[in-house]
């Protein structure tokens, strides 16, 4: 089985002054024991911008990504449309979010998703279990 990492959970895993990092850490740490981990290609521009941005170092995080990520998922019609889907049932939801929630959701591999952020656990309805990084 395979397990979606949010863009907290990557830049909470990556930046020790992170409010997020001790726990990200920690489940990262864990899970990649046990299973695959994947993001959404969402979460990696939104990553790698903050590389570019000066917020990490590029090079560790392009490492996360080659060494650690076994699969970058694209944005098609399918999640596009799960996406909407979702957006459509929680209005606050942001579509970055629901992009990478429907990734996991159409993924049939995928049973886990990490995220930092409370309105994705708030979510109802999900095939995948949301594990809320606290």
């Amino acid at each position: 089985m395979a397990v979606v990492l949010d863009s907290d959970a990557v830049v909470g895993f990556l930046d020790r002054d992170d409010a997020l990092h001790e726990a990200a850490d920690a489940a990262i740490r864990e899970l990649v024991r046990e299973r695959r981990l994947l993001v959404s290609v969402i979460t990696y521009a939104e990553v790698l911008t903050g590389a570019k941005l000066g917020h990490h170092d590029e090079d560790h995080v392009r490492g996360f990504f080659s060494h650690l990520i076994s699969g970058i998922r694209a944005v098609d019609t399918t999640v596009a449309d799960a996406a909407a889907g979702l957006r459509s049932g929680a209005k606050s939801l942001r579509m970055p979010d629901a992009l990478i929630v429907a990734t996991a959701e159409t993924d049939l591999d995928t049973d886990v998703i990490v995220t930092g952020d409370r309105q994705v656990s708030r979510l109802s309805g999900l095939r995948c279990e949301v594990r809320l990084l606290l």
